[in-house]
């Protein structure tokens, strides 16, 4: 009776706090894990070393809390074999997905960039996988246009966001090291610059 109740209890707002809570981890992971990786000071095995800090998070947001919330709820301990295969299947995947985002990193890629791809690329792989397991009503030919040109603004973002990509800006030292060289091949500065310091 208590799971019927459950059931036909209308939903809560609940969810779209946990959905926000999702948007904001996620958009700030591919930022902290390139400060991170370059934090460790090692341009070889940096990524690396990043990616062994993100192993030991992983172990202790996603086994050990778990864990305790198991226990203190008093669960069974009953694991399904379907259950368990995709699950590390799962976990499998989500760990290979940010080692790549470290590959991409190491690769130069631009982390801003790197981002925006995988965030408009994985909704729209997301969605195609689930309808292949779980055809719509009346087939693919059912869908709503909004859902279908919902998917292409996503992969157009994407390209956009590829293509037309901001440049970095300039070094620090870069642009000191330019100053100089036009302060010495200017002859007005080079005359004028010493008497413009004794008069300071």
């Amino acid at each position: 009776m208590n799971e019927i109740a459950r059931s036909s209890t209308p939903p809560g707002s609940a969810w779209l706090f946990f959905s926000l809570l999702t948007v904001l981890c996620w958009g700030l992971y591919g930022a902290f894990l390139h400060s991170g990786q370059m934090g460790m000071q090692d341009p070889v095995n940096g990524r690396y070393k990043a990616f062994l800090c993100v192993g030991i998070a992983y172990f202790l947001t996603a086994v050990l809390a778990p864990l305790a919330v198991l226990l203190l709820k008093g669960a069974s301990w009953n694991f399904t074999p379907g259950g368990i295969g995709w699950s590390l299947l799962a976990g499998i995947v989500g760990a290979a997905g940010a080692f790549g985002v470290l590959l991409a990193f190491g690769a130069k890629g631009p982390p801003a960039v790197v981002m925006s791809i995988v965030f408009a690329g994985a909704p729209v792989l997301n969605a195609i996988y689930t309808l292949v397991l779980h055809p719509p009503a009346g087939g693919w030919k059912g869908l709503p246009w909004q859902f279908v040109l919902g998917l292409c603004f996503a992969a157009l973002g994407g390209c956009l966001v590829t293509l037309y990509k901001p440049a970095p800006a300039a070094a620090p030292k870069a642009v000191a090291a330019k100053t100089a060289a036009s302060f010495t091949s200017n002859p007005t500065d080079q005359a004028f610059g010493p008497k413009l310091a004794e008069n300071e």
